[in-house]
């Protein structure tokens, strides 16, 4: 199981994407389970070591940031993932690029690759591994509303392994 770093949302932009998620479970699409919360994954690895909060924390002060939720997008195509971008604006770069940095020294053994500045896709994911049969209803219902004004608010260490979360203080 890996471990990363994700950008958490407000509540009301955490309502709309879990409402997403609802109409997509109601079309018989399985969106991610409960306890998952909807977030956007700033970098990755198969382990993040205990000092990466106190290295991000000065960085911690960039949030709230606004964003803007955009088009669907499918990752992946044999059963691929549907997710909705997150537009990728200056503001949220740079704070990606500064949070890589300060904790690459704590990512064992390093940030996976999709993760890296450069080639990072931000994006809040809606379901994963659909059918093809899936797809038309899954994209009609992803794409509702065509965007959505949002907060990303904190920043999390997800630790896959043990399925916890801790927020970056």
């Amino acid at each position: 199981m890996v471990h990363s770093l994700e950008l958490v949302f407000d509540d009301a932009t955490e309502t709309a994407i879990r409402a997403a998620w609802a109409r997509l479970a109601g079309a018989g699409i399985a969106a991610p389970p409960l306890p998952a919360r909807p977030h956007v994954t700033l970098v990755v690895a198969d382990r993040i070591g205990p000092g990466v909060g106190d290295a991000c924390a000065g960085l911690l002060t960039r949030l709230p940031l606004t964003c803007r939720i955009g088009a669907p997008v499918l990752f992946g195509r044999d059963r691929p993932v549907l997710a909705r971008l997150v537009v990728p604006s200056a503001a949220l770069l740079d704070l990606h690029a500064a949070i890589a940095a300060a904790a690459a020294p704590w990512l064992h053994p390093g940030p996976r690759a999709t993760t890296a500045v450069g080639r990072w896709s931000p994006h809040v994911t809606l379901a994963r591994r659909l059918t093809a049969d899936q797809l038309g209803p899954a994209l009609r219902i992803a794409g509702r509303p065509a965007e959505l004004a949002g907060r990303l608010v904190g920043v999390r260490h997800w630790n896959g392994a043990a399925r916890t979360a801790v927020a970056l203080s």
